[in-house]
Parts: C-alpha cells; structure tokens; sequence
C-alpha cells in the first residue's frame, strides 16, 4: 500500500490547523458528524431529481460504536459514499470541501441543505486520534475503497470491502488518560446533545439500562438485567426551526429551562425566523433574574451560534451588544461557515447584519412588554435595569436614544417606577426641567434638605444605583427639557423674582462668605440660599461631578483625584444666617470655627466622612458648655 503526501500542505500547516484553529479538542465529533450529515442530506437531494435512485428518507441514519478494547469510535452513514476518486480530491487536500463544491455546482437549487464539508473540520479528527480510517462506497457502485492516515506524513487508498453505500470512519483514539473520555458512551452521548442534538438526521447508538427482571414467583428478591439498546441520542427537529404557531408556552419555559439550567420562567421569548438578504432562526430569552455573576467580570454574555442545527459556537459575544448581555438563546444560520473561529467573527458580514436584527428586535420586545405588561417590565428593570444604564452612559452616550425609553426610575410622585417620557406628560406647562436626586435609599434621598423642599413643587426622580445619575448626566436633555439634579447649587428657581432676590442677598455679604471660606478651603463656595425648608445647611456641588457620583467614583482604581466641587448651602430664613451674620460682625473667628462645624455638620448629612472628628467634636464641647 504506497504512502501518499497531502497535496497542499506540510506538517506545519496540519500542527497549526490541530492546535490553533481548534483549541476544543472535543469538537472533531460534531465536524464529523456534521460530514456525515452533509453526505445524507446529498443523496436525497439526488434521489428527488434522478428517478434511478431509489432511497427511503426514514431509512437514512448516522451510526455510532465504541470498541473500548481497541480504542475505536466509529461513525456510520448510509448517505451517498465516495468513490476512490473522491477519497483523493476530498480527502487528500487539506481543506478542500467536497460539500463546498456540491453546492456550487447546484447553487440554484433551493432545496439543498449542506451543512458541513471535507476540509479543515474532518482533520480535526487528528487532535483526538492517532489513525483515521475512511471506508467508503459510492451509491450505484459496487466497489469501496479505504482512505488510511496517521497524521502528516500522508495517507494510502487501497480497495476493500464494504457490504452498502455510505461511509465509516474509524477513529483509533490516541492513548492517555485525557483521550479516554472519547471512549466513553456516555461522554459521547453528551457531546452529541450538546453539538449535534439537532441534525436532521437521527444519530443512533448502543445505551446500556437497567431493567427489572420479570418476577417467576412474587415472593422473588427484585432483580436488574443490563439491557443494551440502540436508540436515537439527538432531537432531530429544533424548536427554533418549528412553527411558532404550534409551539406552546409550556414547550418554550421547557426548553429554555432544559438548555439554560434556570428553572424560574423567563420573562420574555423572542421567536424569530428570518428571510432575506440574510437567513436566520432565533431563539431568545429574558430571564427573571439576573445570574448571580451577572454584575462580575466573571460573567461572559453571547447566545449559542449554530449552523444548520450545528454547533459552533457556545457563546458567541458578537452577536448582543453589552447592554443586552443578559439574554440567552440560540441563532441558527445556514449563512455561516462552519469553520468560522473568533478571529474571524468581527470581520463576518453577515454575523454583524445578524447582530444587528437581533439587537433591534430585542429593543422593540422590551418595548412591548414595558407598554403591554408592566409587572413584567418592573422585575425585569429590578433584574437587568442597571444595564440598560450602562449602556447609556457607555460609548460616550453613543446608544443612548436606544435605551433611554427603556430606563426606569423611582418617582416622588407615587414612589414608583417611571419612564422618562411618563415623567414629562405628567409635568406641568410651566415646567422647564427634569427634576432628580441620587441617593443610596429613596428614604436618604427624601430626607435630603432640597428635596423636601422641591417634592412638594415637582416630581422627582430617584436616583438609587450607582449607574443612575451617570446615565441621565449623558441623556442630559429630554424632549427639550433639561435634566437637572436639585442638590447642584446653580440650580436656580423656576420663580425668576424669587431667584433675582437670593441673587441680591448673596451679592451683599460676599465678603462675609469669603472670610468663611478661608476656614474651609475645600469648599468652592458658600451661598445663602431659600430651598431649605427649616434646615440650616446642606451641602451641593457645583459642576459635571455630584456629590452621590464621587462616592462611585471612590470605589474605582486612579480616580482619588475625581472629586465634586463642594457648596456649602445655608437657608436665608434660619435663624443660624443671622447669627452668621451677628458673628461676622462681632467675632470673624468665632465665625470661621461656625463654618468648620455647619460644614462638618452637611457632610455627614450627605453620608460622607469629616477629616477632623476630633477638632469638630472640640468646638462643638466649647459651645455647648456656653
């Protein structure tokens, strides 16, 4: 038997094709199986065009068997077989696709369902096998041949027999105990429901189970047989690729809970199936919860890329934008090469028009559902709302209009969820903002001395999660209205003489509140203000960073330097403004040890921590014992 090189390519190119472009050494059994697949799918198509051949489509199968003692795992089609000239072209040129030609030659015919090919995926054989036998006989003829190879050095055809058309290839696993597991029935069975479970054709293999002996006497001892039986291990038929108008909802929380190992019921379903310059089914799903990574780095987002019914893909990431990470599903494309790898996955034409129609129909579901079934909206923004934030305020703002009918806040107005368009109808004609407040509870926010005084004019919202105030800093303006949060201190009211008549009082004791500020030189500056209510103080922020936001921030590597300009916010109709003002005149240090404690006294209102307890705690001791 002569020993023939491969005509394309060296040891190199077949190290590089096992071990780069194949990391997951467990995927040869679905390129296998997908070949076998592929060599059914064309004598069928055959058999409707060429009234010489006689097939039954129920009698086509694909065959799997294990001889542990010889450490063979073979895979059987009854499909169309090659001839010897075939072996060579196919097989003896490292990724030349049979299929691939098949399918060009018969590019106008509808019908045909080619989902793998003889190249690069059936040598991926070699990453779990030490020989690879190819026994094969072409339908309508009576010879078979035998392709033989044990890796690069090259292969040899020779004749041999073969009872019935179709193929066997013969995998003698390479030895070692990270090989055994390809010799398992049970890991196989495993690797076909995970890669194959939806090939059209059912895949058939020897499952052993324990039945109950049939009882000579009722007073026997119950005893088990070991029954081996061949059964069909794969689904044959996707629910994806199913009529939706005959799929029930039981059937879709069913699936959804078998293949994603949630059992609480989604939110959503998304059924797609799509014609067109593209072609694609897709099944997509909104949990009720986020997964308890979800929020961690840990956390990898992507929906299972398919072709054909084929895996080849457990999470493809390109396919949902960052700020839809939280839907799981399945995309199932005969546009898609098989052999398309991560590298390639941004360059794909046609992954990104896929990505693209998923992201949009994503996008309108949600809408749907915050319009049509609001209790489901609401646990779904409590689950995954912080997202859809992220990914306003992500991209420089790039997907805000995206999303920023889909966010939700708390609200003054009835201490529930609201959307932004919700907030504005409900506005009066006068009002030419957008009101909110960030907080670390609704119940801090409320008790905030601004707050309290602007609730009972306008409703606000409630900014409880990190994310918020971010986000709504990058939507920044709504249907013409301004997004304004009520603790900046150049928030200025809607009552124009009100505004004019603080304005007059601050210019009058200008002097006065820089004196104060020389006691604490952290502060930008110091106002009289009437947005108080009966509290004394509060401190604001001037500028693009809030207070609520350089708390975040403080939490993140490199961002010591990031800190909101403090304003230290005094009510004009308290009686402590006038004893300010007393103080100025009668005691200018008195006055600077006042501003050290009414500042002191605004930051722990707002949660934050005084640099000098015990300086504070001193003066507050001295005036108290007066």
């Amino acid at each position: 038997m002569k020993m023939k090189e491969f005509k394309t390519e060296s040891k190199k190119l077949m190290d590089l094709m096992i071990n780069s472009i194949y990391t997951n050494k467990e995927i040869f059994l679905r390129e296998i199986i997908s070949n076998a697949s592929d060599a059914i799918d064309k004598l069928h198509y055959k058999s409707l065009t060429d009234s010489n051949i006689k097939v039954n489509k129920d009698e086509f199968k694909i065959n799997i068997s294990i001889d542990k003692d010889k450490r063979l795992l073979i895979i059987s089609d009854n499909g169309i077989g090659m001839s010897k000239e075939e072996l060579e072209n196919n097989l003896g040129t490292i990724a030349k696709s049979g299929s691939e030609d098949f399918k060009a030659n018969n590019e106008h015919k509808e019908d045909i369902d080619i989902i793998g090919q003889f190249g690069v995926g059936f040598y991926s054989a070699f990453m779990v096998s030490s020989k690879v036998e190819v026994i094969s006989r072409a339908y309508g003829s009576e010879e078979a041949n035998m392709w033989v190879s044990e890796g690069v050095d090259g292969y040899s055809i020779s004749k041999c027999d073969k009872d019935s058309y179709g193929t066997d290839i013969i995998l003698t696993i390479k030895s070692g105990e990270e090989y055994n597991e390809y010799l398992d029935n049970y890991k196989i069975q495993e690797l076909i429901r995970k890669y194959s479970d939806y090939i059209t054709v059912p895949i058939n293999m020897d499952v052993e189970h324990r039945h109950l002996k049939e009882k000579k006497n009722e007073s026997d001892k119950d005893e088990y047989e070991t029954v081996i039986e061949n059964q069909t291990i794969n689904s044959l038929v996707p629910l994806w690729k199913r009529n939706k108008s005959k799929i029930s909802e039981e059937e879709y929380n069913t699936f959804y809970s078998d293949k994603f190992f949630d059992y609480e019921t989604p939110l959503l379903h998304i059924h797609t199936m799509a014609e067109g310059s593209v072609n694609y089914n897709s099944l997509l799903y909104v949990p009720s919860h986020a997964p308890y990574d979800f929020y961690t780095k840990d956390y990898e987002k992507g929906l299972q890329l398919y072709s054909n019914g084929v895996l080849i893909m457990e999470k493809c990431g390109e396919l949902l934008p960052d700020y839809f990470s939280f839907v799981k599903g399945i995309v199932d494309s005969p546009d898609l090469s098989l052999n398309i790898s991560r590298e390639t996955l941004q360059q794909d034409k046609v992954l990104k028009t896929i990505a693209k129609s998923i992201e949009s129909k994503i996008r309108k579901e949600l809408e749907v559902m915050r319009d049509e079934k609001r209790e489901d909206y609401e646990k779904f923004i409590n689950a995954f709302g912080a997202q859809l934030k992220y990914g306003i305020y992500a991209n420089y703002g790039m997907d805000k209009d995206k999303l920023q009918d889909l966010v939700m806040f708390y609200s003054s107005n009835d201490g529930k969820y609201t959307t932004l368009k919700e907030y504005v109808s409900r506005k009066g004609e006068e009002q030419k903002n957008i009101y909110y407040a960030a907080g670390e509870s609704i119940s801090k926010i409320e008790n905030s001395p601004k707050v309290s005084s602007f609730k009972d004019k306008y409703e606000i919202l409630y900014c409880i999660e990190n994310v918020d105030e971010f986000a709504l800093k990058v939507i920044n303006e709504y249907e013409g209205l301004k997004l304004v949060n009520v603790n900046s201190e150049d928030i200025h009211e809607e009552d124009n003489e009100k505004q004019e008549e603080v304005n007059k009082i601050n210019d009058e004791y200008k002097d006065m509140f820089n004196l104060m500020k020389e006691a604490v030189t952290e502060l930008k500056d110091i106002k009289f203000t009437t947005d108080l209510k009966n509290h004394p103080v509060c401190l604001s922020s001037s500028g693009e960073i809030s207070l609520e936001m350089e708390k975040t921030l403080s939490h993140m590597p490199n961002s010591e330097f990031i800190k909101a300009e403090k304003v230290l916010l005094v009510n004009s109709n308290h009686k402590i403004a006038d004893k300010l003002k007393e103080l100025y005149n009668s005691d200018k240090d008195k006055l600077k040890d006042y501003t050290k404690v009414l500042y002191a006294m605004s930051r722990l209102m707002e949660g934050l921590s005084i640099d000098n307890p015990l300086e504070i705690s001193n003066l507050v001791c001295e005036y108290l014992d007066k």
